[in-house]
């Protein structure tokens, strides 16, 4: 055993142990209070027995071992929320953002996807009203829920997502839909802001006894803040309940998403420092886009059996079209100057439909001090379609013909029992078994490439909660996390043929504290959420970009990584003469690295900066005028595994304002008030250079206007 393995193994005790003194500490310190929410955006609970009175997601975190994060969707109204790196802004842990501005976003959790596939996004399960999203290999490439159309957003990060059946490195976030019942059955939102963007957005619906609809129609342009980097999306979101009796109720939910993206590249150093707004030239002579059309079918039942029993199932389908020109034509000229001209050696255009099949079941049942929690989750993926050659943005021949298949069946067990009024032990498994089957088939020579495997593993779970006072709780857990590679992941592997990839594995603990310190409405009143983490991790999955086909990747087993961070969220209201000055922060430092790695040593994982901070100070009086500054301070961070290319932190500085009344919302923001350059997503590389095309430049200067009317 290595000297770095032993070092590990030691600190994860270690690790528990002085968490736990911190956390048990304050227990001299803590004092009864009234709990009430300070911050709007983040909803902190006491520690009570739920009984079906608070909002599900509320009850969900508040019996959960570890970090989750509930943000309220309403407040995507008074800030520019764009996409889904807007909307996370405040959740600790994640670090998102956006390469041109557009839905296609780079998100990492807790130090998930820190490879050249930043395009698959995977390493996070998504979920709309609990219905899985991800595709059953567990990727996300073609698209995001939006954000704008949810009633709030739950963000589990980790093994704490076991309640949702995941074991993901980055745990689970959960979209939840508002409908006529709890949502605003008539509204109207209007945006408009820098670089061309336009946002309008109508919602419509109505209740007749027991029957209920809502149906959002939504359009949104932009010109972009680079060369190349237009936007253009039409939406359409419906969904109707039918209750069929006293605690039973039946809904249904359609979408349908056409969006159509231009992509500006990535850029080399130099050019991001002469000029951030251009586009790599190669993704305008290569028409690069990502443009896609989607369509989801989804239906739940809901029963509420008793005051102990709950049972909910659902289904859906969704089918995705993908138009994806990505690589431009790659020519080599063999003879020189000789008289042959150059030979196109490489391009692509990937051209597939993907449907996806999915399934959940969730039985709730309260025996006397035990809460216990029974689903499953089902999906089913199939891709087809083809890779071709790119020709300005247009299919020119078939170069490899794709036919690839995925199933995933998720169950979980988990009982959360009440020792006594101060101590819940919360325990329970996952069980996976999933299937990769990637059939790739060059037309040149009908070669198969068949990488294909089965995956299974069982994942337990152990926490307790400790109340320290009214609205106050410390929280311990360890757990194991499991993620099987994607077919991505199985089409790049390094060794090509039919090799395919080890799963990746590992175990971690976790400590924290949240709360609220209570008091009334004239007194200080603070809310915290801060949680410390270490996981380590083994044959993690990382891919490096291909130098021979820029746009693709070689993924490789590593065989140990180690996961660590702290994170914490931390709010405040604060009465001053006759007004409230309400802080938020945010903030994530972060241990990401190589484990005495043969190749590279004990480097940091790449693309996720060491630390990141993001927040804002509002003032807000009692006529509803609310303003204040915001504000972005982000780590230095790496762009290659080697550790040899290393990108600065960098700054940002903000100002947002509005007014509210009873059924109307106006705010205006402007960020990055500097002009500050800087690099928000980057492509990774095993070594960078200097000149590598492999950044993307972060939105300059830009301001955003909204208003929101309820009817």
């Amino acid at each position: 055993m290595s000297k770095s393995s032993r070092t590990a193994l030691r600190s994860a005790p270690l690790f528990v142990a002085v968490s736990a003194a911190l956390l048990f500490s304050s227990l001299a310190h803590a004092s009864d209070g009234t709990p009430e929410d300070a911050d709007p955006q983040v909803k902190t609970l006491d520690r009570v027995q739920v009984r079906g009175v608070r909002d599900a997601a509320e009850a969900e975190r508040a019996l959960t071992p570890g970090a989750v994060t509930v943000v309220d969707a309403d407040t995507f109204q008074a800030r520019t929320v764009v996409n889904l790196a807007d909307a996370l802004r405040y959740v600790p842990g994640l670090f998102t953002e956006s390469g041109t501005g557009g839905d296609a976003v780079f998100i990492s959790s807790r130090g998930s996807n820190l490879d050249a596939t930043d395009y698959d996004s995977n390493g996070i399960k998504l979920f709309q009203d609990g219905l899985p999203v991800t595709t059953a290999d567990g990727n996300n490439h073609n698209r995001f829920p939006d954000p704008m159309t949810a009633r709030y957003v739950t963000v589990a990060r980790g093994a704490n997502a076991l309640t949702y059946g995941a074991s993901n490195l980055g745990g689970a976030i959960d979209f939840t839909t508002p409908t006529a019942r709890n949502g605003d059955p008539l509204a109207l939102f209007l945006g408009m802001g820098s670089d061309g963007q336009r946002d309008a957005r109508l919602t419509l619906g109505g209740i007749s006894g027991d029957v209920d609809g809502l149906l959002t129609l939504d359009a949104r342009d932009r010109d972009g803040y680079r060369e190349h980097s237009r936007q253009r999306r039409r939406s359409a979101y419906a969904n109707g309940g039918w209750e069929l009796a006293p605690g039973l109720s039946l809904r249904s939910f359609a979408s349908h998403v056409d969006n159509r993206e231009q992509l500006a590249g990535p850029l080399t150093r130099a050019q991001v420092e002469a000029d951030p707004s251009q586009a790599n030239p190669s993704a305008i002579t290569g028409n690069f886009q990502l443009n896609v059309r989607t369509d989801r079918l989804a239906a739940k039942a809901d029963w509420q059996i008793d005051d102990d029993r709950q049972l909910v199932v659902g289904a859906s389908f969704e089918e995705q079209d993908l138009f994806h020109p990505i690589v431009d034509k790659i020519m080599v000229d063999f003879d020189g100057p000789g008289p042959l001209p150059p030979v196109e050696v490489f391009s692509l255009l990937k051209n597939t439909r993907q449907r996806t099949t999915a399934g959940m079941a969730r039985y709730n049942v309260r025996l006397g001090d035990h809460d216990v929690l029974a689903g499953i989750n089902l999906a089913d993926t199939r891709e087809e379609g083809g890779l071709y050659r790119n020709d300005g943005g247009r299919r020119n021949g078939l170069r490899t013909r794709v036919d690839n298949r995925s199933r995933a069946t998720e169950v979980f067990l988990v009982d959360r029992w009440a020792l006594d009024a101060d101590w819940t032990l919360v325990y329970g498994a996952q069980g996976v078994l999933t299937s990769r089957d990637v059939r790739n088939t060059d037309v040149a020579s009908g070669t198969l490439r068949n990488p294909k495997a089965d995956y299974s593993a069982f994942n337990p779970r152990l926490g307790a909660i400790r109340r320290l006072g009214a609205g106050r709780e410390a929280y311990a857990s360890i757990g194991r996390l499991f993620e099987a590679p994607t077919t991505f992941e199985l089409e790049d592997d390094v060794r090509g043929g039919s090799a395919t990839l080890d799963p990746m594995h590992g175990n971690v603990v976790e400590a924290g504290l949240r709360g609220d310190s209570g008091g009334g409405a004239d007194a200080v009143r603070w809310n915290w959420d801060v949680s410390a983490y270490y996981a380590a991790i083994r044959d993690e999955i990382l891919s490096v970009d291909d130098p021979l086909a820029p746009g693709t990747s070689l993924s490789t087993n590593i065989d140990r990584t180690v996961h660590a961070g702290i994170e914490a969220l931390v709010s405040a209201s604060i009465p001053v003469g006759g007004v409230r000055i309400e802080p938020l922060l945010s903030a994530s430092l972060n241990h990401f690295a190589f484990d005495d790695d043969a190749a590279y040593g004990d480097n940091r994982l790449p693309a996720a900066p060491r630390h990141a901070w993001r927040g804002e100070v509002m003032l807000r009086t009692a006529n509803g005028f609310f303003a204040g500054p915001t504000f972005d301070v982000v780590g230095a961070r790496y762009a290659d595994f080697s550790n040899t290319y290393r990108l600065d932190g960098y700054h940002l500085f903000g100002v947002r304002a509005g007014i509210e009344g009873e059924r109307w919302r106006l705010f205006a923001e402007v960020r990055n008030l500097a002009d500050t350059t800087y690099v928000g997503a980057l492509s990774v590389r095993d070594r960078a250079a200097a000149g590598d095309a492999i950044l993307q430049p972060g939105a300059p200067r830009t301001f955003q206007l909204g208003l929101r009317v309820r009817f």
